[in-house]
């Protein structure tokens, strides 16, 4: 019984406390509550201004925009870059595979020696140096000392240009 008087005089002492603070302070409560008013009229006055005196220039100005991103699309559309694929029939005369002749005299000129000349013929049928030294039943390190003279004798630095050197002095096919 002691414990539920307490709380009905802690529950009125709280209610006193809050009636105090209110009267002491209404003056700042009813003044804030009108501020608020007023603020929510002049919003509502503003908003009316702007939506029933200005309707046709926001109207006018929403249509601006919206043909203005309209014609930005339609130019891009107009503009944007067209592939088109043409197909050309066109006739290709081939003339018949002539057989190939080695150039003696550049080959001679080259000063190749007959191992070298097959190192130069597996060279551009597209095998590596292992590839070769297996073909030829030689060591790698020797295919390598090939190559490289191949290259001094033939003025070029890969095996590329010694291979278009070779093709363009017809001397391997």
């Amino acid at each position: 019984m002691v414990e539920v008087s307490l709380s009905k005089d802690s529950s009125k002492t709280t209610m006193n406390f809050l009636g105090n603070i209110f009267l002491k302070r209404r003056y700042f409560l009813v003044y804030g509550a009108l501020m608020a008013v007023l603020i929510f009229a002049l919003k509502w006055l503003e908003w009316k201004f702007l939506i029933v005196e200005n309707s046709i220039d926001i109207y006018v100005g929403l249509v601006a925009v919206f043909f203005t991103i309209l014609g930005i699309w339609v130019a891009g559309q107009l503009y944007k870059n067209k592939v088109q694929t043409v197909i050309v029939e066109k006739k290709i005369y081939v003339n018949p595979p002539v057989e190939f002749q080695v150039n003696k005299d550049e080959l001679e000129k080259l000063n190749l020696s007959n191992r070298e000349y097959e190192v130069l013929q597996l060279l551009t049928k597209g095998h590596s140096n292992a590839e070769i030294a297996e073909n030829l039943f030689l060591s790698l390190s020797t295919i390598k000392t090939h190559v490289s003279n191949i290259f001094v004798k033939m003025d070029v630095k890969s095996r590329t240009q010694a291979i278009e050197k070779a093709k363009r002095l017809k001397i391997t096919d």
